[in-house]
């Protein structure tokens, strides 16, 4: 969309604009996490969240993307991704119900593979699609690929709520847990972590609008910015699950973070060549795999077992928000300087959080603060 969105005369600003408030309805997902956890079976509500996000996507082909429609498209783009949120929640609580404690990590970098290739080679194909043919075309074939998506489900023992309890009752029963969960100090650690910006991937959601910085052609976007994008970060979510599991869940989180910084310097100080634009687009998407594949594990580390849609929704929800900003400044920086600002910038930002983390980490350690309890 960001593409698509400059193509029709949208400045990169404006563009990171929408895709940002797109990205805010996974801020507000925990709001409605507990429904997840006191309504349907998680199956089911990962049916409903894939029903609505074909619906809406559907919906945002049938507009014409220009200016004056820009009120209609924040609301659609926002709309889509409240959509997409039905279909997260589940996945966290049936991940924490059905994993053992020692293959999470493992878990997360599939959960990531699947998360970031899906969003990346689904993205390039229908960026091709859209450029080659419509974006009416783009969106059937997407929308009928994500409904394969299904299929698994099946394979999977499903997670019910205890219909004993009345709603209320339960309500009240996730707010207990979520309370127990940030008496613990690493769990409250995690939640004030998941604010920095670290391995948040602002320019993941900008390749497509700023390729034309590195002089490459739109079919070069989709494949580089699409498809191999997808699969370099599918198999970097496998890599960044096993060193959390071969390390701890916060040194594959801070060692994670700290490449994704290196790649974006050394992509800045490069020259504007397709090159390098090709190379370190891959580079970044290949380490952001990593990073959120970290992430992952992380929030399973914190969260426990007990209303654990509610609380894995609460703390992705939070790990959302340096997304949200991080994308709009991106946006801002590029407009108001150029690429090699923006991409300097997003470095910069993190360095600081890493080291403050990487401190209170070991002080923790040392204070026999980190270990994990999945009691609560």
């Amino acid at each position: 969309m960001p593409y698509l969105f400059t193509q029709k005369g949208f400045s990169v600003e404006l563009s990171a604009s929408i895709i940002a408030f797109g990205l805010t309805a996974n801020i507000w997902r925990f709001v409605w996490g507990p429904v997840a956890d006191t309504t349907l079976s998680l199956k089911k509500w990962y049916v409903i969240g894939l029903a609505s996000t074909i619906i809406t996507l559907i919906a945002l082909c049938l507009i014409p993307y220009n200016v004056k429609q820009t009120t209609l498209l924040f609301a659609l783009v926002l709309l889509s991704q409240i959509a997409s949120t039905l279909i997260m929640l589940p996945i966290g609580g049936i991940m924490a119900h059905r994993i053992q404690e020692e293959e999470k990590g493992k878990a997360s970098g599939w959960f990531q593979a699947g998360n970031l290739g899906g969003t990346g080679i689904g993205g390039g194909i229908g960026l091709w699609l859209a450029t080659h043919y419509n974006i009416t075309v783009a969106a059937v074939a997407v929308s009928i690929i994500m409904l394969f998506c299904c299929w698994p489900l099946y394979k999977i023992k499903d997670i019910h709520i205890d219909k004993n309890n009345k709603l209320l009752k339960q309500l009240k029963q996730v707010g207990i847990d979520i309370i127990d969960m940030i008496k613990i100090p690493i769990s409250l650690f995690v939640l004030l972590l998941v604010f920095a910006p670290i391995g948040a991937g602002g320019a993941s959601y900008l390749w497509s609008a700023i390729g034309n910085d590195w002089h490459v052609s739109a079919d070069t976007i989709a494949l580089i910015t699409g498809v191999l994008s997808g699969v370099v970060s599918a198999v970097g979510s496998v890599i960044g699950g096993w060193i959390c599991d071969k390390w701890s869940v916060f040194t594959g989180y801070f060692f994670t973070g700290t490449l994704c910084a290196l790649v974006t310097i050394v992509m800045a100080l490069c020259g504007n060549s397709p090159t390098v634009f090709i190379i370190g687009v891959l580079a970044y998407a290949f380490v952001l795999g990593q990073c959120y594949a970290a992430f992952s594990a992380t929030l399973l580390f914190a969260i426990g077992k007990k209303s654990a849609s509610t609380k894995y929704a609460l703390l992705s929800s939070f790990g959302n928000i340096p997304v949200v900003y991080m994308t709009a400044l991106d946006g801002k920086i590029h407009d108001a300087f150029n690429s090699k600002a923006m991409l300097l910038f997003e470095s910069f930002a993190v360095i600081p959080f890493i080291i403050i983390g990487v401190v209170v980490v070991r002080w923790m350690s040392k204070k026999n603060l980190i270990k994990k309890q999945v009691s609560y």
